[in-house]
């Protein structure tokens, strides 16, 4: 018994659907991971921005305290009684709604 193999003739030229393809898949990676990590971030630089005296914060580390004086580039932190330490306000992760989930 003979069997025929029926192959596809390579075809040249352009192919609209692979390009289709790769903005679709572009659309879906902005939506999905790019966009809400922007969002994200604005957030984040809006809650350093408008921090102020006496904000519950949570930093990098996970260090929670009490913002006790802002400066430019430098927070004081009070993390005890009587017991303050600076840091970077690019370490700052979490303003006070964080602190509250985390007490939760």
């Amino acid at each position: 018994m003979k069997s025929i193999l029926l192959q596809a003739q390579p075809q040249g030229g352009f192919d609209p659907t692979t390009i289709i393809f790769m903005v679709a898949m572009f659309v879906v990676a902005y939506f999905f991971m790019i966009r809400p990590q922007q969002k994200k971030q604005k957030e984040l630089q809006k809650l350093r921005d408008e921090m102020k005296s006496g904000d519950a914060v949570i930093t990098a580390g996970g260090i929670h305290g009490k913002v006790v004086s802002v400066s430019e580039d430098i927070v004081t932190l009070e993390i005890a009684k009587n017991t303050h330490i600076k840091i970077e306000k690019a370490s700052i992760n979490g303003g006070p709604a964080a602190a509250k989930e985390e007490k939760k």
